[in-house]
């Protein structure tokens, strides 16, 4: 019996996963920033699946590894919630919006890039993509001010005046920043371990 409820909540999740996932992809645009604060809307605040904190790192993760920021996402949601099927679930739901929809642009793709109103929604779409950015970036950092924490504080302001001003490379920024909470977990552990002696 519970067997057979287990195997119920699982395939239950694995249909709320797929359609969530699938509804993010396809109504995000401009991105895989943007839908970092869709994410968050519906894995922290509506299902509750994780919490902010593990939403940061799943961000984090998303960042620095290779491939898109939405498949990596699904990937860690995916296999946090329910293993390799979730992931494959997850990843499956994210790629068939866009897979549809650029084959179908492809085919029409001469007839699009002259189309006047075509550029004009373009264009209001990265006006409200750069709005939905500057939310994901006041969510995200919010956090971290409030709960007053220095090194992040500092480390936020050095990637942002790194990159905005002396134009570091992303890429560069993120190993740094890797790297940075290595050396700083790594301490920790150490005093802990110290401590407990």
């Amino acid at each position: 019996m519970e067997a057979v409820s287990h195997h119920e909540k699982r395939s239950v999740i694995l249909k709320k996963l797929f359609i969530s996932t699938f509804y993010l992809s396809a109504f995000t645009f401009g991105g895989g920033y943007v839908i970092v604060t869709l994410m968050k809307k519906t894995f922290v605040d509506q299902y509750h699946w994780i919490d902010e904190e593990e939403m940061l790192d799943l961000v984090a993760i998303a960042q620095s590894c290779p491939g898109a920021i939405a498949v990596n996402g699904a990937i860690v949601v995916g296999y946090k919630l329910a293993g390799l099927p979730g992931v494959m679930t997850s990843v499956l739901a994210t790629v068939i919006p866009p897979f549809s929809i650029l084959s179908l642009i492809s085919l029409c793709y001469a007839a699009f890039r002259s189309n006047q109103y075509v550029g004009w929604m373009l264009n209001g779409m990265q006006a409200g993509v750069g709005a939905v950015i500057m939310e994901v970036v006041w969510e995200m950092s919010s956090g971290i001010i409030k709960e007053k924490q220095t090194v992040p504080l500092l480390v936020m302001a050095a990637a942002f005046i790194a990159n905005y001003f002396f134009g570091v490379s992303a890429i560069i920024i993120i190993l740094l920043c890797i790297g940075l909470g290595i050396v700083t977990t790594l301490s920790r552990e150490k005093q802990k371990k110290g401590g407990s002696l």
